[in-house]
């Protein structure tokens, strides 16, 4: 027996996504900057909904989104972040538009095949060193938010969480690589308008910032090579640790431990790559737990609070039907929902429609519906600070470094919604009508 979720049980959510967007902008935002009050925040809001739902008899699905989702959702991010985190990739090459535009086209080109989070991972830091000496350098983390830990993943299911949901379900591989026109447009769009804006804030550099940009060069050098293997496990483990793969770790009646099979291999990469790891590459990288940690306390109380969320969606579905909508209600949710389980849901809504005669189906679904979820899914997941686990991260490690980053709501009026959501719309009058 399905149990109905009241509408007032979204309230927790909705108070979590205000304190993660209003504190910082208040008195208590010195408060709200240490990671354990996130966590308490997280647990007075989480422990309730956890609670009632427990109470009410739906303990599984509170189960199911805190042990089966949240944490292989973390250990992925915490693996992704310790490999990379202990691939120094030094240098102060010189700030020119053209060099910080072929440092995002390069994380454009890697998030696709090592995820979102191993590529903005890798190549934050060496950016945030280049443009250590200019005045202007937000708006190029703000575009590496927005092309390397977001919309550079849409090609393969390992570039983000959404689109590796959507291969369990039985998307082939290779189909994600249909999207190559979608990517290469977006790509092209955003790397160019980065590479007009920052030419534009180049010249308003002073001559004195410029002239310690050139004068403090240094080669780029890499140290740490061993954690490209642990990486490549990282991905290897994503790829064919799965039910797919291993049958036995789908079984209803598996013990949690085999179900979490992938995610005790996730441990032991961790654990490899800090043992084998040359402490001077973690320092040289200036390798800290806060940005994970974050991450981790954030979306402890985001993934509990959503729950319901989620719960009251599927039971009450939004009224779409064409691949547009599925597109804009898919993005729209996926910004402030984790993007995982809000395209889980649209992907369900999708197979209770019917499909043109003749229309191969992928995964229960027709192709235009599943480009449009996928789309929505991992672009629009860039519009809020949210809406993407390397967001945060990204955020945090350029604000640990000195540059001072936008409210959450300052990211949105002040970028995404000016610059990424033109974007998309354009693609999807040219892609998904």
């Amino acid at each position: 027996m399905e149990h109905l979720i009241p509408a007032w049980m979204l309230i927790p959510f909705v108070v979590q996504l205000l304190f993660i967007a209003v504190l910082p902008l208040t008195k208590l935002g010195e408060w709200w900057e240490h990671n354990t009050h996130k966590l308490l925040v997280s647990l007075i809001l989480g422990v309730p909904v956890a609670i009632w739902l427990c109470v009410n008899g739906m303990s599984h699905e509170i189960e199911h989104q805190m042990v089966y989702d949240y944490i292989p959702f973390i250990l992925l991010l915490m693996a992704l972040f310790v490999t990379t985190g202990g691939i120094c990739i030094k240098g102060d090459l010189k700030a020119k538009p053209w060099i910080n535009t072929c440092i995002l086209g390069v994380g454009y080109l890697l998030a696709s095949f090592m995820g979102t989070t191993g590529a903005a991972m890798l190549l934050i830091r060496l950016l945030i060193q280049t443009n250590s000496q200019r005045k202007h350098k937000t708006h190029t983390i703000l575009y590496f938010i927005a092309a390397v830990a977001n919309c550079g993943g849409i090609l393969t299911p390992l570039g983000d969480p959404p689109l590796f949901l959507l291969f369990q379900k039985g998307v082939p591989f290779q189909w994600f690589f249909s999207l190559w026109l979608e990517w290469a447009i977006v790509g092209a769009l955003l790397l160019g308008t980065y590479f007009v804006v920052d030419t534009f804030k180049y010249k308003k550099e002073t001559k004195e910032d410029i002239a310690a940009d050139h004068a403090e060069q240094v080669d780029m050098t890499m140290s740490g090579k061993i954690n490209i293997l642990w990486l490549l496990c990282v991905i290897a483990a994503t790829m064919f640790i799965n039910k797919t793969y291993i049958p036995a770790m789908g079984a209803e009646d598996a013990p949690f431990y085999l179900k979490l099979l992938r995610e005790w291999v996730f441990i032991i990469i961790i654990i490899l790559s800090m043992v084998t790891t040359n402490r001077k590459a973690r320092v040289d990288n200036d390798f800290s737990w806060t940005p994970i940690l974050e991450v981790a306390c954030v979306f402890c109380g985001i993934f509990a609070t959503m729950t319901p969320a989620l719960m009251f969606l599927s039971q009450n579905p939004l009224p779409v039907s064409e691949p547009w909508q599925f597109m804009y209600c898919t993005g729209s949710l996926s910004a402030f929902l984790d993007n995982a389980p809000t395209a889980m849901v649209f992907h369900a809504t999708a197979t209770t429609l019917p499909a043109a005669s003749g229309t191969e189906l992928i995964a229960g679904i027709s192709p235009a519906l599943l480009k449009a979820i996928s789309m929505g899914a991992v672009f629009f997941g860039s519009l809020t600070y949210i809406g993407n686990g390397p967001n945060f991260m990204v955020k945090s490690i350029a604000e640990q470094s000195g540059v001072k980053m936008p409210s959450f709501f300052g990211y949105m009026f002040k970028f995404s919604l000016i610059v990424c959501l033109p974007i998309y719309i354009i693609v999807q009058l040219i892609f998904c009508r």
